[in-house]
């Protein structure tokens, strides 16, 4: 899997929230232990001094690092932290191939290849890294806060358990052997197909048009990624989205089975209306420690907190970094 290609980063600033006067930005790239490059925005309070305290960020699940990911390190950085935004492999400006595929390993790893990012750093204190991940990423941040002791503090925004999704369906309506049974071979028939086609179909993104009788959520979706609100050119979602096979392998690997033996702080965050929310009380509930907390925001749904700027709590989030990134 290794991939040699030279990435092509755009110069432009082509996020969908304005650019801060407060912060240093740059594009960055490192390699995660698969080889695969990972294209990074750097955020950097302007005129620091000293080590910093430094924090990856990640998501939501078929987004890229121009949208949400972005808003919350910039945000942070305005606020005293080093921060990085990244692609994860396989898509936005991040190498590997084939494209818009999602796995529980190498996502895992694409936050830890952050965190090894980070750690080298000449202005970072390696001693006070935190991640932030978003929708389906929350899940990845808790399996990587899970496996890298590195990491110091996590906080989840509006989380999506991936493999819980993928193997149940949404509120868990196909949780049975018989759903799951009919599900692997729909996509092991998909991967036959592909193979002689000698190209992956794609799944699709937020669907468009949006019928009148869609779910609230579907509706949700469609009103961050397929308006000016969060569109853009390189998101899965707000696009062609992920091969039909791309999430295959949540199905059978639930990433979330050790996460009661997270001993750092974590911090999750979801609104009260979200159709997701049940994923963060009920991740919450498996973790153990005085340093855990679920913060549930009154009236809030689940595209609210990717860029609402009134209902995103930067201020508990930057005291929670501040407290245990010390």
């Amino acid at each position: 899997m290794l991939d040699n290609a030279k990435l092509e980063l755009t110069n432009e600033w082509d996020k969908v929230f304005p650019k801060s006067d407060k912060v240093n930005h740059m594009k960055v790239t490192f390699r995660n232990r698969y080889g695969i490059t990972l294209a990074a925005d750097l955020y950097e309070p302007k005129n620091a001094v000293g080590k910093l305290a430094a924090v990856a960020v990640c998501g939501p699940f078929g987004a890229v690092k121009e949208q949400a990911s972005g808003l919350y390190a910039q945000t942070m950085a305005e606020r005293g932290f080093l921060t990085v935004a990244f692609d994860p492999s396989f898509t936005g400006e991040s190498g590997g191939t084939p494209r818009y595929m999602a796995s529980p390993d190498i996502n895992t790893e694409d936050f830890q290849a952050a965190v090894d990012f980070l750690s080298v750093q000449n202005n970072v204190d390696s001693e006070k890294i935190g991640i932030i991940g978003i929708c389906g990423w929350g899940g990845m941040a808790l399996n990587t806060a899970a496996l890298d002791t590195r990491i110091k503090a996590t906080v989840t925004s509006t989380m999506y358990d991936m493999s819980r999704v993928n193997a149940n369906g949404y509120y868990d309506e196909n949780d049975s052997p018989d759903d799951r049974y009919n599900l692997r071979k729909a996509l092991n028939e998909q991967r036959t197909k592909d193979f002689k086609n000698g190209s992956y179909e794609l799944g699709g993104g937020v669907v468009d048009p949006l019928p009148e009788d869609a779910p609230f959520f579907v509706k949700d979706y469609y009103d961050y990624y397929k308006t000016k609100r969060g569109y853009h050119k390189r998101s899965l979602n707000s696009n062609g989205g992920w091969n039909k096979i791309g999430c295959m392998s949540f199905i059978n690997q639930p990433i979330l089975c050790y996460s009661d033996e997270i001993r750092s702080a974590v911090l999750m965050i979801h609104g009260e209306k979200a159709h997701s929310c049940y994923f963060s009380r009920d991740a919450y509930k498996k973790l153990r420690g005085d340093n855990k907390e679920l913060m549930i925001i009154p009236d809030a749904v689940h595209t609210d907190l990717y860029d609402d700027m009134n209902v995103i709590t930067f201020d508990k989030i930057q005291h929670f970094f501040e407290k245990y990134l010390k």
